[in-house]
């Protein structure tokens, strides 16, 4: 087997501290410059700019940067992934739904603004997604309309929504291995693919290369929720910056709950050398694409 290597090279260290800020001010501007209510705009911002590790629009980036490719919109289509996320995240913790009120280490947005500002605020990061990537000018045509149509699907009922429901409909159940994949490749991995993919448009890649990102992209977001579900056992709310052990409180299907914690940890062991090896292919596997795959399957929160 693959050994896991340290989280964060200074590679990939270097690649965050030079892009993440300009990601944050672009999903600044991006907000700050549309005609909205003031109180909604508000609403939108203190989710966005909540914290987070901004891993989607990043892969975005990281994708163009491995193909030795440059666009000017490419910040503009990585934020909108950030915005869809952070709409998914404004509704997951109402009350309605996983009812949490702590979100990367601050008060969830309908603590602050309330449920309905909440929901109007999610809305609103949605929609101005697709209007962003529509409007975007250094893409051509048909560039734009796969975007828009992979975030659609990625973002909606066969992806990230459909995820969700089959989440709340497996609640009170013993799922099988088979059903827990099924959600989390919608839930959790059609976004964070969409990510890896919208970086693969952008720059023009070749048919061979996409197909490679498309594998690629599938193990490395199952392997992110895998992760995910070892840290709610493992990690503290600290490190998290969210309420930690809930998954277990509220008998939800995880990997460990299947698997016990060290088949969880093989299964992500076997997500991850599967993502690897599809870059192998293409000749892609010493760079910024197998950094983040290292980063995701040992990060501490």
């Amino acid at each position: 087997m693959k050994k896991l290597v340290v989280p964060m090279s200074n590679g990939l260290q270097a690649f965050i501290q030079t892009n993440q800020p300009i990601i944050e001010q672009q999903l600044n501007t991006l907000i700050q410059q549309i005609s909205a209510p003031e109180k909604l705009k508000e609403a939108m911002t203190y989710s966005l700019q909540a914290g987070g590790k901004r891993i989607r629009p990043l892969y975005t980036l990281a994708v163009l940067e491995e193909l030795g490719a440059k666009n000017d919109d490419a910040f503009e289509v990585a934020s909108t992934v950030e915005m869809i996320h952070t709409y998914s995240l404004i509704h997951d913790d109402l009350p309605a739904m996983d009812d949490d009120d702590l979100r990367r280490g601050k008060p969830t947005n309908h603590i602050v603004f309330g449920e309905a500002l909440a929901i109007l605020a999610g809305d609103a990061l949605v929609t101005l997604a697709f209007g962003i990537l529509a409007r975007v000018s250094k893409l051509t045509a048909d560039q734009k309309v796969q975007l828009i149509d992979r975030l659609s699907y990625a973002a909606g009922a066969e992806g990230m929504v459909g995820g969700q429901v089959l989440d709340m409909l497996g609640e009170g159940q013993s799922l099988t291995l088979d059903q827990l994949e099924e959600i989390h490749i919608n839930k959790t991995g059609a976004l964070l693919s969409f990510s890896i993919i919208a970086g693969g448009i952008i720059g023009n890649a070749s048919p061979e290369i996409m197909n490679a990102l498309q594998k690629y992209a599938f193990h490395i977001g199952l392997a992110f929720q895998i992760q995910d579900d070892i840290l709610d056992i493992e990690g503290t709310s600290e490190q998290l910056g969210k309420t930690a052990g809930k998954d277990v409180l509220s008998e939800k299907n995880t990997y460990p709950s299947i698997l016990t914690m060290d088949g969880a940890k093989e299964q992500l062991q076997i997500q991850y050398e599967s993502a690897i090896n599809a870059l192998e292919k293409v000749n892609m596997h010493e760079g910024l694409l197998v950094e983040f795959a290292n980063y995701i399957t040992k990060r501490s929160n």
